[in-house]
């Protein structure tokens, strides 16, 4: 395998976005970005998109391509990315994907079942029962349809609970069903980075980027998107918390501590997901360049 991709992964706020421009300068190569909600225009603060500057530095795909409306799944991202590749490597050897969306992540270095289209009507109608009856009543269907897979999931996660919906209608048969669980192989080396930090400092610099956040207008971000606020594109830490300001439900003090709580849960998450894989080398962001160019010259 002569060609490789290099994953830069870890938890919110650690760091990946610098290290993996560095480390893209070095090899002369372009970044994908593996980063859920970076995928879509118009919440650049809220999603800590790379900045001008960064993206001035090194090439980056899949920043800011689809409209807030558009629906994008880790299906899609592992088709787009698949079909991005070749050109990729007719530039070089190397190719850097960053991001801390662990799906996403994981389509592409393992591949993702093939599950059906969801035609219209089908989201339409998921969609309407959502909006009409509550996620409480897509729950109940979801344990109907397939209790497996609904009792592997967080039932608050909108998303989640939609899709698996989604998924029962359309192909007429259980989720679970259709998740096999095998790897895909690949034609390209691997090599996956996972940046961390200690817990204490992690969180810091997690609260003080959502202090930049507010600081750069995330509250003004989110009272331009507020009429779109029913979008999965939106169901995101940083915007719901905005959102309960708008209407009332949540003072703009307690709205920005739950932003940083909600963050530092997430980034806990994300380090349980990763811990899991026995191929991720575990970095500081000091030593993450230099480790990954260790890796590359075995």
């Amino acid at each position: 395998m002569s060609k490789t991709l290099i994953v830069i992964t870890g938890p919110t706020g650690v760091g990946k976005t610098a290290t993996a421009i560095t480390l893209a300068q070095h090899l002369h190569c372009d970044i994908i970005n593996a980063d859920s909600r970076q995928i879509y225009r118009g919440i650049p603060i809220c999603t800590a998109a790379p900045t001008a500057e960064e993206l001035a530095a090194a090439r980056h795909h899949f920043v800011a391509i689809k409209d807030l409306e558009e629906s994008y799944s880790a299906a899609q991202f592992e088709g787009d990315v698949m079909e991005l590749l070749p050109s990729l490597w007719r530039q070089g050897d190397y190719a850097v994907m960053c991001g801390g969306s662990m799906l996403y992540v994981d389509a592409v270095c393992r591949g993702i079942d093939q599950l059906p289209d969801i035609s219209p009507e089908v989201r339409s109608a998921v969609k309407e029962k959502l909006q009409t009856h509550g996620l409480a009543s897509l729950v109940e269907e979801l344990e109907r349809l397939d209790p497996q897979y609904a009792s592997t999931i967080d039932r608050k996660n909108t998303s989640r609970v939609c899709h698996g919906v989604e998924i029962c209608r359309q192909a007429g048969v259980p989720y679970s069903s259709l998740r096999t669980g095998m790897a895909k192989q690949r034609d390209f080396r691997i090599v996956k980075i996972a940046l961390n930090t200690d817990r204490e400092q992690l969180f810091d610099r997690i609260n003080k980027r959502v202090d930049r956040m507010i600081e750069a207008g995330l509250e003004q971000e989110a009272r331009s998107v507020y009429h779109l606020r029913h979008l999965n594109s939106l169901n995101t830490v940083g915007m719901k918390e905005m959102f309960a300001l708008f209407d009332g439900t949540m003072d703009r003090d307690t709205a920005i501590q739950r932003i940083k709580k909600n963050t530092r849960v997430y980034a806990k998450k994300q380090l349980t997901w990763y811990r899991r894989d026995p191929e991720i080398t575990w970095v500081t962001p000091a030593d993450a360049c230099a480790t990954a160019l260790d890796l590359l010259s075995e």
